[in-house]
């Protein structure tokens, strides 16, 4: 039986030997050994998994193709005392990276410029204008964060210049590089495969970590911290790490999970100012975690490069100017909220578009419109993959030229894709990674492209069926703070270690009122009295809401599935279950 999101249920199976050996070894509640099988966690990957430290779980740095060719050039720039300029994307990953690298050239006494690229007027990635414009201003080193992988063309004209070009990406690459003094991927297909299988799930801000780290040991190697100042403290950067990692879906596991549970502990302590400013415009006061990263600071880093200016976010993290800070905060806090506006009207319209052409019955969802704004066109593909359950393009055409942004599901490399495209000749560029990647068509092979993604998808979607994995059933008489806080040795959460997701049954609604334009808050209560309050996010409209709506009005008894979350209040602790699902009473 189908669920109310269209879900097939499915309870990881549980292997009772195992989970008694976790706990005896690592002295763990059952309930987490169980629930660090369900996330493949073995007797030997449990220490590190439980105790992520950087100490154990960083490479050397050196690993990574090319990594001494990008080390040789910068160190001659700094004892040259050339221009380096940092040239990044305009997303989250890019504001962070290239805030990694100021800070750090800052402290060492070499201050780097920046530049990104204006979404709407430039696009994505490096141009040839962009960087013949660094270069006569007298730039002779270009280290690149986020993009650059597939430039080929620019990076040509970037080379006959004499303009060095040091990439740190870990987009998906092709089998031809682009000219560069340094390329630093870990998804090239060059690279061997047990270092790819290491660091290929990295964002780039953390290969920019690593590069950091190599430089920071050569320049001590060479004793070049004598002739410039004191080293810098790396550790102070994975704030920013963790925010990018978080806000680019990278799975939050092995090195990813230590940067993410470290960096948290950074953000803690509230020693970027600009992000410090941030989460006091944004009411942060609690211990934050990757909720408070992905869906209250990131968007707002976001915000400059989709609807204001492209440096807003990374300049909000550089800035030593607490009136400064302000500013840019207050500044993007109201991009934000503009970027929601426009966000919320493309989404109606995309929807319209799908149910009036059936589209929502093909391999692939693709819409688009003349003037749909590109800052968020990536966001509705977002919410169009979570509604229908399958990739979703948009494209929003200014002229005959369409920007387009998709989102993926797992099984489907969106990256892959859009690289076999380009080479068809169907897009005048694109690339990305497994779930997400952005492209350039022209409106004349709009339809072309999009019969191509439908048909290399396909087979796969014809035997798709959505799942929601699920931990186990619970009962309502077994939350308790303490049973949360048992359950919070499991985080940092997030794409990779999801949070733990249960299911409940024989529940009723004796209460259920709207939240907002989307929101559904409830109270839910078993057979036996007890109650536990509950919030639908985004349910109102859809088949969720309907469920949730019928079940409250016709006193059905349902099972519903979603995480639990404790808040603190004025000193009490109160859980909350988010409900993602919800299926009849079981029979």
């Amino acid at each position: 039986m189908l669920s109310a999101t269209g879900k097939k249920w499915e309870f990881s199976p549980f292997d009772e030997r195992l989970s008694l050996a976790l706990s005896q070894r690592h002295n763990l509640p059952e309930i987490i050994s169980r629930l660090l099988i369900n996330r493949g966690i073995t007797l030997e990957s449990a220490e590190s998994y439980l105790k992520p430290s950087l100490r154990s779980l960083l490479p050397d740095p050196c690993c990574l193709l090319d990594m001494e060719k990008a080390l040789s050039r910068t160190k001659t720039a700094l004892q040259a005392k050339e221009k380096i300029v940092v040239y990044g994307d305009y997303d989250v990953d890019g504001a962070c990276s290239s805030a990694l690298l100021r800070l750090y050239f800052e402290q060492i006494g070499h201050p780097i410029d920046l530049y990104i690229p204006d979404r709407i007027e430039e696009g994505y990635g490096a141009n040839s204008q962009a960087l013949e414009s660094l270069y006569h201003q007298g730039a002779k080193v270009v280290l690149m964060v986020d993009c650059g992988t597939t430039a080929h063309e620019p990076l040509a004209h970037a080379q006959a210049l004499g303009l060095d070009v040091i990439v740190l990406d870990h987009h998906t690459a092709e089998p031809k590089l682009p000219p560069t003094t340094a390329l630093i991927n870990p998804n090239r297909l060059d690279q061997d495969t047990l270092t790819t299988q290491k660091l290929g799930r990295l964002c780039a801000a953390g290969v920019t970590f690593l590069f950091l780290t190599a430089l920071q040991r050569s320049l001590r190697q060479s004793g070049q911290f004598e002739m410039l100042t004191s080293e810098p403290n790396l550790l102070q950067f994975l704030d920013l790490v963790a925010l990018a990692t978080v806000c680019d879906v990278m799975p939050l596991t092995d090195l990813n999970r230590a940067f993410v549970a470290q960096g948290l502990k950074i953000l803690h302590r509230r020693q970027n100012l600009g992000l410090k400013t941030l989460s006091d415009l944004t009411k942060i006061s609690e211990v934050p975690t990757p909720y408070h990263l992905g869906f209250i600071l990131g968007p707002r880093i976001n915000a400059g490069g989709r609807v204001g200016k492209a440096t807003m976010g990374s300049c909000l993290l550089t800035t030593h100017d607490p009136h400064q800070a302000q500013t840019l905060a207050m500044q993007l806090d109201q991009f934000n909220q503009q970027r929601q506006d426009i966000e919320k009207n493309v989404l109606e319209e995309a929807l319209e578009q799908i149910e009036k052409h059936n589209l929502h019955h093909h391999p692939v969802i693709m819409v688009s419109k003349q003037g749909w704004h590109p800052g968020v066109i990536g966001i509705v593909a977002s919410r169009l993959k979570e509604r229908y359950h399958r990739p979703a393009c948009v494209v929003g055409f200014e002229g005959d030229i369409g920007k387009g942004s998709g989102r993926s599901i797992a099984g489907i490399c969106l990256g892959t894709a859009m690289h076999t495209a380009v080479h068809k000749g169907l897009l005048e560029k694109g690339g990305g990674h497994a779930m997400a990647a952005g492209f350039t068509v022209h409106k004349t092979q709009y339809q072309v492209f999009y019969d191509f993604l439908n048909e290399r998808m396909k087979n796969f979607l014809r035997t798709y069926t959505p799942t929601l994995r699920l931990d186990g059933y619970l009962s309502l008489q077994a939350l308790t703070p303490e049973f949360l806080t048992t359950l919070q040795g499991l985080e940092p959460y997030g794409q990779g270690n999801p949070t733990p997701r249960f299911a409940f049954q024989d529940l009723t609604i004796p209460f259920l009122d709207p939240v907002g334009e989307h929101h559904f808050r409830c109270q839910l209560r078993d057979q036996a009295g007890v109650r536990l309050k509950a919030m639908a996010f985004r349910a109102r409209g859809t088949e969720l809401g309907a469920f949730l709506e019928q079940a409250y009005h016709e006193k059905k008894l349902i099972q519903v599935a979603g995480t639990l979350h404790l808040n603190s209040w004025q000193g009490e602790s109160q859980i909350t279950l988010f409900i993602e699902d919800g299926l009849p009473r079981a029979c």
